[in-house]
């Protein structure tokens, strides 16, 4: 039996999210954008009326005002769109409990197994979910319907905005293989200059060129690009729940103004290990590595990393190793623009600590004292909000931290 797969793709999300809260968006162009004043100014997402003026996402807001200089811009609020995020989720659940997101605005849906308990026909149960999602969050969403992952995400891009389209066995071909190579999904300019560069243009070129080839040029994302372009992706849609854990949590900011002094690069610091800290434990994990990303004013970047004393996902460790990185790594007062704290080489939160009670008595019941002001911590953020409880340093800061 041929698979039934769903990519269910949100309409320009971070914007939408936002004209549900100011319908008054929906009248101009409007845009979800950083603050300029803090080096954080570009575009993260457009209305339709913005786009036709030519707004494009990423681009600088500077850029975007010239071509539309009556563009509202309103700033980001990413706890919202999480909560929007969990709301269209839920209600795909309603239909399958093969839900893998991909981002916070995109899902698949495998519904092969459910899609006779609604009607038998896959267009007319996307067309039902994109029903149920816009008259439940007042956001709209574009489906792609196929028989594998990969083409049901490029049909999702095929019939935007609030729209289904279908890719089958049958239409595949004729639908996918006349378009340029670079609007294929997965490949990006550079690829696609060099794949042009081997006379291949458009994805009928690229299905229909020896894999072996291929793989001389490109490695192993050669041979899968291959299999993409002839429609023979098989990877699976994982089931709630069973996403497999992250392989690294971190945590990057811009700042206001660039950090000059170690008190600076501590706040900083502090507040970056405070978040990528609460992140692994809510995952249920720790890290024995911790790296530091860091830019300086001329956009240069180093990454650093350094072993963690042993597995951690306490605040305080991960600043004094991530601050160990940069008194090692870094100049004395040379100005740095970003950090970035990352936890990588993760393992579970049990069996970390078991780990670390077999050497120091001391040493664990001091973490264990941590571990309990940390997530007391947890507890009443989760309940008051994120900004209900922080280390004292960060307050009031003149970097642009938690703004």
């Amino acid at each position: 039996m041929a698979k039934v797969i769903l990519h269910c793709d949100c309409d320009s999300f971070y914007a939408s999210v936002e004209e549900t809260i100011h319908p008054e968006y929906r009248e101009a162009p409007m845009a979800v954008a950083g603050d300029p004043k803090s080096r954080r100014g570009i575009i993260l997402a457009k209305n339709g009326l913005a786009k036709a003026c030519g707004v494009r996402t990423a681009e600088t807001i500077h850029e975007a005002m010239r071509k539309c200089p009556n563009l509202t811009l309103a700033p980001p609020r990413h706890h919202l769109y999480r909560e929007f995020c969990e709301r269209i989720n839920a209600v795909y659940a309603q239909y399958t409990d093969q839900v893998e997101r991909f981002s916070i605005d995109e899902s698949w849906l495998d519904v092969t197994g459910s899609l006779r308990l609604f009607g038998d026909d896959p267009v007319r149960l996307a067309d039902e979910i994109r029903k149920r999602v816009r008259q439940e969050t007042d956001v709209t969403i574009s489906v792609g319907v196929s028989f594998n992952k990969f083409f049901a995400k490029m049909g999702s891009g095929m019939n935007k905005p609030d729209g289904t389209f279908l890719i089958t066995y049958e239409n595949y071909r004729d639908i996918l293989w006349p378009l340029p190579v670079g609007e294929m999904f997965g490949i990006g300019r550079r690829t696609a200059e060099a794949l042009n560069r081997s006379g291949i243009y458009t994805i009928g070129d690229l299905a229909a060129t020896d894999e072996t080839a291929l793989t001389r040029l490109f490695g192993k994302m050669g041979a899968q690009l291959h299999r993409h372009a002839n429609g023979l992706d098989d990877s699976p849609v994982t089931r709630i729940g069973d996403e497999e854990p992250p392989k690294s949590i971190g945590n990057g900011l811009t700042f206001k103004r660039d950090l000059k002094t170690a008190r600076d690069i501590r706040t900083g610091i502090i507040a970056l290990s405070d978040t990528v800290a609460r992140r692994l434990r809510k995952s249920g994990l720790k890290c024995t590595t911790v790296q530091v990303t860091i830019k300086d004013t001329d956009l240069k970047t180093i990454q650093r990393q350094k072993a963690a004393p042993h597995p951690t996902h306490l605040a305080e460790e991960l600043t004094e190793t991530a601050m160990a990185i940069i008194t090692d790594s870094w100049p004395a007062g040379k100005p740095i623009r970003m950090l970035t704290v990352t936890a990588q080489n993760l393992v579970p939160e049990t069996a970390a600590a078991e780990q670390l009670s077999l050497f120091d008595e001391d040493s664990a019941a001091k973490t264990e004292k941590a571990e309990k002001i940390e997530k007391t911590m947890d507890a009443i953020r989760g309940k008051y909000g994120a900004r209900s409880i922080q280390p004292g340093v960060i307050l009031k800061n003149d970097l642009g931290i938690d703004e």
